[in-house]
């Protein structure tokens, strides 16, 4: 498969190192808003520098892998569908609920692959761990516990731009509750600004924990916080009438020591480049493989409807006191 990527920046240049990884993918033209980087990126990986316009108009190149700014991504799936290209979109779909229902609704019998880009799906802790509920290892799930800890707050510029906590950061936590348990029934949120007041002045909260409630009594809770002084903090906890399934933190290395004094062991790797580097492979293989064999890709547009969804929702709740019922209206395209 012959690749376009959007985007030359750090997550750009990790789906291409992705790509260059995948025997059945080969990235053949890269192009970003800033020339330079996407010449460096391009000259790395043996390709073009394109325009997106020169991009969309070659029917040689089989799919577009979205990496550029968050306010390009609406715009550039419907280009790509118009084009008739195959699509992977890195989270979410737009910063607005409406427009990417918009989107959802022009990708409604598409035929050709669109995915998007929520990789902790893929990641190998994750997974077996989905796959022990789905097998009734832990017999009825009950509560879910999602911990995610960044070790330090972006820059305020981009904080300005971000969309806010629940849109930038917790979207992949929503994504994995719904991945483990469904879509709720209803979001209640808390949230406070405690790391850094200058993103208080900027509109926004940098510690948050959200409950979601399910239609048959399961409870999961998610926490948020844009500081970890000890590192990447990524947990996910069930409990099960039966027994329990959990993902620790992966560490620097495996070593514990075990003295009088007490036991320790590594930090956590530091950010969610060294966390989720094979995840990002897997997923990258995953797409290539609902391309070329024509079957269902596993995270789709409507599973990022239904995280911005639950963003917009926690809010609503963050900005009501009130918690508030996720409706099919929410969640339609």
């Amino acid at each position: 498969m012959k690749i376009a990527l959007f985007g030359a920046g750090r997550i750009g240049q990790v789906h291409a190192a992705s790509i260059a990884r995948n025997a059945d993918s080969d990235l053949v033209a890269v192009t970003d808003v800033v020339e330079s980087a996407a010449k460096d990126l391009a000259k790395s990986h043996g390709a073009a520098v394109l325009s997106p316009k020169e991009i969309l108009s070659d029917p040689s190149i089989d799919a577009m892998l979205i990496a550029s700014s968050t306010n390009t991504h609406s715009d550039l799936i419907e280009a790509g569908i118009a084009a008739g290209k195959a699509i992977f979109c890195e989270k979410p779909i737009d910063l607005s609920l409406e427009r990417a229902k918009q989107v959802g609704a022009a990708a409604q019998g598409y035929a050709k692959p669109i995915m998007m880009g929520f990789n902790r799906r893929f990641d190998p802790n994750f997974a077996a761990l989905k796959a022990g509920i789905d097998q009734g290892d832990i017999g009825k799930t009950e509560m879910l516990a999602v911990t995610s800890y960044d070790p330090t707050p972006p820059p305020i510029d981009y904080i300005k731009v971000s969309g806010g906590l629940y849109r930038d950061m917790m979207i992949h936590d929503f994504d994995m509750c719904s991945f483990l348990f469904g879509m709720p029934a209803t979001v209640t949120a808390h949230g406070s600004c405690l790391v850094d007041s200058d993103i208080g002045k900027a509109g926004d909260i940098d510690t948050a924990v959200v409950v979601l409630t399910y239609a048959d009594g399961r409870i999961a809770t998610i926490r948020n916080s844009r500081r970890a002084a000890f590192g990447y903090d990524q947990r996910v906890e069930v409990l099960g009438s039966d027994g329990m399934l959990s993902v620790e933190n992966e560490t620097e290395n495996q070593l514990r020591r075990a003295t009088a004094d007490g036991i320790t062991s590594a930090k956590p790797v530091y950010f969610f480049l060294e966390r989720y580097m094979r995840a990002y492979e897997i997923e990258w293989a995953a797409f290539v493989e609902s391309c070329k064999a024509g079957t269902p890709v596993p995270a789709t547009i409507q599973d990022g409807i239904n995280a911005l969804a639950l963003a917009e929702a926690a809010n609503q709740s963050l900005s009501t006191g009130q918690s508030v019922e996720v409706t099919p209206e929410l969640t339609s395209a």
